[in-house]
């Protein structure tokens, strides 16, 4: 779905997964520092949103996602899971409930086999699920934004900032009195640099919440049975995950940055050396230089030197070893 916003000034289309929105808008750097300052906004329209309403949305949902929302209070920004039997990561959801509706928004095309897997599993509770993504938009504000936020729409606040979920015939006439627009490059730079996980750049198709530092933020320890618990359960209490989330700063003299699925190594073994990890997520950050997150095996050293690729590379510990 091609965002309107693609006809300001400067907007060049970002590819691949993202593809439909801005990358940027001309100038990285200071699209960042928009961000960073609380000005601005990012149009994040080619996510896709998914309702569940009806008087057991929140009961129901609380049987099937890795978080407790059988409470959550109206207006309360939470995210959460959908684990496979064995426990990897299947999808992830940014959700809110205005007190009729629980709003989610999820990575672009993948709200059709989430609504596929929750439709199987209504059974005989009073809810009703759509994809609501052709009818609205989701827009970020970043952290201390003061801008005026259109009435009756659905917000998620977060310490990082907030998700607006406008309809889509509004999105102009936001970005009109909210600007000046950041493209998507912005916003992932600042992801990265706060260790925010991504469904399908950290994640793999044998990732486990614990990996990433979804423990306690996606993933509640005291709540009912779910489906992938077992998983969750046994390596809390009994193991540690295989890999680990980790924060890496780059050589700042090389010109192009490593792509995700980079290989990592142990720089003392040289480029011959085993493979220890790889980068799931490189940026270019307006005050960090090139940075990177990446998964490397639990064990390797926290103070190990690293090379990705032909690139120095010095860790930042996201989850312990």
């Amino acid at each position: 779905m091609k965002s309107p916003l693609l006809s300001l000034p400067g907007a060049v289309p970002a590819e691949g997964v993202d593809e439909g929105v801005a990358a940027h808008y001309g100038d990285l750097f200071r699209e960042q520092r928009a961000l960073a300052a609380g000005t601005g906004f990012v149009d994040l329209s080619h996510r896709g949103v998914v309702s569940v309403s009806g008087d057991d949305r929140l009961s129901w949902l609380h049987l099937l996602l890795t978080q407790h929302v059988s409470d959550l209070p109206t207006g309360q920004a939470t995210e959460a899971l959908v684990l496979s039997a064995h426990g990897h990561i299947e999808h992830a959801l940014y959700l809110v409930d205005d007190g009729t509706t629980v709003w989610a928004h999820v990575e672009p095309g993948t709200q059709g086999a989430l609504i596929a897997y929750l439709e199987s599993m209504k059974f005989f509770y009073r809810v009703e699920v759509a994809d609501r993504t052709d009818e609205f938009a989701v827009v970020h504000l970043p952290a201390g934004s003061i801008a005026e936020v259109p009435e009756g729409a659905a917000v998620r606040e977060m310490p990082y900032g907030r998700d607006l979920f406008l309809p889509r015939a509004d999105l102009e006439s936001f970005a009109g009195k909210s600007g000046p627009a950041a493209g998507l490059l912005a916003y992932e730079a600042l992801r990265v640099e706060h260790h925010r996980p991504r469904l399908g750049f950290e994640t793999d198709h044998r990732t486990i919440p614990h990996e990433l530092g979804w423990i306690g933020t996606a993933v509640h320890l005291q709540k009912g049975c779910y489906r992938g618990q077992e998983t969750v359960a046994r390596v809390q209490n009994l193991g540690k995950p295989p890999r680990r989330l980790v924060f890496l700063h780059l050589d700042g003299s090389e010109v192009h940055l490593p792509p995700a699925g980079t290989d990592i190594r142990l720089a003392d073994e040289g480029p011959d050396g085993r493979k220890i990890g790889f980068v799931t997520t490189s940026v270019r950050h307006h005050e960090l230089g090139p940075v990177a997150l990446a998964l490397v095996k639990r064990n390797v050293p926290p103070d190990a030197r690293l090379v990705v690729d032909t690139t120095a590379a010095a860790q930042e510990v996201v989850v312990e070893p």
